[in-house]
């Protein structure tokens, strides 16, 4: 499985499925292989922050930098368990959890105001000044009774997360 150019077996996509929790169907781990194939130019068995910059989805994504730290060197089971947030499938367990390393960035455990800004800087570019952006920041986290100032961990993402009805799914195409 670490070379891209042999074929995955039974076993390979058996053990993908297990290591993404039933995530994806046999069929759509062997499309996300052909995909990763794709994508691993030098078929070195791991895919770069570059090779991902070639999915035009991705390239276009005012979060692609902070993901790049969650991506570069990943190997196919690594590949098909980040893409594993996005399955249908996933749990909202395993969709706040990702989230969560996205507001993540220094992977302290810990997301303080400063995090979540940045985060809102990069979705929102220059269509929002800085003043109102903290202002907006502020609302939300005195609304979910917190403060400027709070360290956020994962269980408040949950719990601010946790009732909203979060979709982020992406479907893998069956050939």
């Amino acid at each position: 499985m670490g070379n891209t150019s042999s074929m995955l077996t039974q076993y390979d996509i058996e053990e993908v499925q297990e290591h993404c929790n039933n995530t994806f169907s046999q069929q759509e781990i062997v499309s996300l292989y052909q995909r990763f194939c794709q994508l691993d130019r030098n078929s070195g068995g791991f895919i770069s922050a570059d090779e991902f910059l070639s999915v035009p989805e991705f390239a276009v994504n005012p979060l692609s930098q902070r993901l790049f730290r969650m991506i570069d060197g990943l190997n196919f089971k690594e590949f098909v368990a980040f893409l594993s947030a996005f399955s249908s499938r996933a749990t909202l367990q395993h969709k706040v959890e990702f989230i969560f390393k996205v507001y993540d960035s220094d992977g302290n455990g810990k997301v303080a105001f400063s995090d979540l800004l940045d985060v809102l800087r990069d979705l929102t570019g220059q269509f929002i000044s800085e003043q109102q952006r903290e202002l907006v920041l502020t609302q939300v986290l005195e609304e979910a009774g917190y403060k400027k100032d709070s360290l956020l961990v994962m269980s408040d993402f949950m719990k601010i997360l946790g009732n909203t009805g979060l979709k982020m799914e992406v479907e893998v195409p069956v050939d």
